[in-house]
This record gives structure tokens, C-alpha cells and sequence, in this order.
């Protein structure tokens, strides 16, 4: 019985230390890390939210870009850091899609995070160069399957959501079509505009200028509804392609064992600053819808996508390395 006692009284303790030191945070600067370079989606939400977080925190928010391997350095370095709450990230969907890319990555992106809530969507449309002729993605089926293999598209990668969101349109619509990878989005766009390449996978507000002028042809959207950017575009899911959802999502998460309390205390504060008109209109610049959810919900999104590109990955044979 005393055994008992002496258990429940150090549980106790270490809940009511666990809540002092939630409700002494943050004493210190807190530090977004962006595991890829600056001027990325993630790096320009994590630089949007910073000076707000701060203020509502009453500490700087600074933020450090770690770039290397698809992410996983940045990630990794995350997922080993203390729970404190003093080191955060804002990452993305290309997190779970580099931990089956890799055949050894130092993190389990389902169990070694605290996830804090959602930060937005990024659009992706499926555009082609008008030399092609293709001017429906009905016309794209019918032509990849009277030819496979032939027509060809870039990405700006190996296991980027361009290069994905491609993969699982081939394996819902039963079309064979040639991967050209590139270093980066700069090559692959500049060579779909040439006519090197039929056709890409882009983020709408990338894409719209060049199809506004005529150098692109919008065929769909990936996201379930039309995109504000592109009313006139139809959705892939509106088109019968059930299933190909293929936005971006990307989302402020903590190491695992972060105290409850401050995930708690971060969600709220993020949630009320990308509920903000100044915050919802950054985003919308770059073609980003702001949202957020409870840590649970991101949790749940988190285990679904990653099930669902595992699945992509396995059955397309890809792999980073």
C-alpha cells in the first residue's frame, strides 16, 4: 500500500512540474526549424508566423534553415531535439513521402513528433505546353495510353509532391508516362515553357501567369475543390478521377514528449494568427490557402497521407538513392 502511495505521490509530482514549467514557457527564444532552403513554402510561412507568434508569446521566434537529403537533416534534427518547446518545425507533406524514399532514415515521422496543427494548403495544377496539343485531361489519357511511355514530365525531383502527385495520377488513370527529375522547380519549369517536356505538375500561383499568357495550358487542379487563383479549372476529382487529391500541406510540429500544455498553448496561438485577414492574405500572394486543425486531427492527416504515398511509392518502384 505505501509502495502505491509513494507511486501516485511521484505521478503527482511530476504532472504539477510538467504544468509549472508549461506555465513558465517560454523564458527563452523559440526557434522554428525549416528543413529546406530560404524561400520555400515552408520557410516563407515560418517567416509570415514568427514575428506574430512572438508577439502573442512575448519572446522572439527566430528561424534557422537546415536544407539537405529531401529535408530528413532539418527533420532529424527536430525530432532529437529536447521537448521543450523551444524548438519547433514547420514541415510538410515531402516529410513522409522522404521517410519511404530513403531506405534509412533517422526519424519515424509518425512517431517522433508532436504534431501542433495544420499551417496551410499549396495547390498543385496540372499543366502541359500547348505544342502538345493535349487541351483536356481527357485528351491526356487517350494520348498516354495510345502511346506510352511518351510523353514526358519534369518535377523538380525524386519523391517531390510534383513528381508524387504525377505518380498516382499514372496509377489511377492506368497511363504510362516518362519521368524527367530535375534540381530543383527553376529547370523544370523553364523546360515545360520551352517544349522540352509535355507536361508538370506546379503550384497554381506559379503556373497562372504562364497560362494567363498563353504559355501554358491549365488541364486540372489536385485539390478537391477549384482553386480561387483558377475558377475557370476544373478539379481532377470533379473530372472523375477519384482520389486525386494531391495538395501540399505543411504544419508546425514539435519533437516528441513536448509537454501537453504547450502544444495546447502553441495551437491556440497559431490557429488565431492564420485566422488573421493580414495572415490569410500572405498566404493567399503565394498561391496558399491558410488552415489549421487540433494536433489530433494532424496526427490523423499525417498517418493517412503517409499510408497512401507509402503505397505510390512501393507500387511505382522509386526510390531517392
Amino acid at each position: 500500500m505505501q509502495r502505491i502511495l509513494f507511486g501516485l505521490f511521484a505521478a503527482l509530482c511530476l504532472s504539477l512540474a510538467a504544468s509549472v514549467h508549461a506555465q513558465a514557457w517560454p523564458t527563452r527564444p523559440v526557434k522554428f526549424i525549416v528543413p529546406f532552403t530560404p524561400g520555400t513554402g515552408m520557410d516563407t510561412i515560418a517567416r509570415i508566423v514568427a514575428p506574430r507568434l512572438a508577439e502573442r508569446l512575448g519572446q522572439s521566434v527566430v528561424v534557422e534553415n537546415r536544407p539537405g537529403a529531401s529535408g530528413n537533416i532539418g527533420t532529424d534534427a527536430v525530432a532529437k531535439a529536447a521537448p521543450d518547446g523551444y524548438t519547433l518545425m514547420v514541415g510538410a507533406n515531402t516529410m513522409l513521402m522522404a521517410a519511404n524514399l530513403y531506405k534509412s532514415v533517422p526519424f519515424n515521422p509518425l512517431t517522433d513528433f508532436a504534431p501542433i496543427s495544420l499551417a496551410g494548403w499549396g495547390t498543385l495544377m496540372l499543366a502541359t505546353n500547348p505544342k502538345t496539343g493535349i487541351v483536356s485531361v481527357a485528351d491526356l489519357i487517350a494520348k498516354a495510353k495510345a502511346a506510352p511511355g511518351k510523353l514526358t514530365y519534369g518535377s523538380p525531383g525524386v519523391g517531390t509532391p510534383h513528381h508524387m502527385a504525377m505518380e498516382l495520377f499514372k496509377d489511377l488513370t492506368g497511363t504510362d508516362l516518362l519521368h524527367i527529375p530535375y534540381k530543383g522547380s527553376a529547370g523544370a519549369v523553364i523546360d515545360i515553357l520551352s517544349g522540352a517536356t509535355d507536361l508538370m505538375f506546379i503550384p497554381v500561383h506559379v503556373a497562372m501567369p504562364y497560362v494567363k499568357a498563353g504559355k501554358l495550358k491549365a488541364l486540372a487542379v489536385g485539390s478537391p475543390k477549384r482553386h480561387a487563383m483558377a475558377p475557370e479549372v476544373a478539379s481532377l476529382q470533379e473530372l472523375g478521377i477519384n482520389g486525386a487529391e494531391v495538395d501540399m500541406w505543411f504544419a508546425f510540429l514539435a519533437p516528441r514528449g513536448t509537454p501537453p500544455a504547450i502544444i495546447i498553448r502553441l495551437n491556440s496561438e497559431l490557429r488565431a494568427i492564420l485566422a488573421t485577414p493580414e495572415v490569410k492574405s500572405a498566404f493567399e500572394k503565394l498561391g496558399l490557402e491558410a488552415a489549421s486543425n487540433s494536433g489530433a486531427e494532424m496526427s490523423a492527416l499525417m498517418e493517412k497521407d503517409y499510408a497512401r504515398w507509402a503505397l505510390v511509392i512501393k507500387r511505382n518502384n522509386i526510390s531517392a538513392e
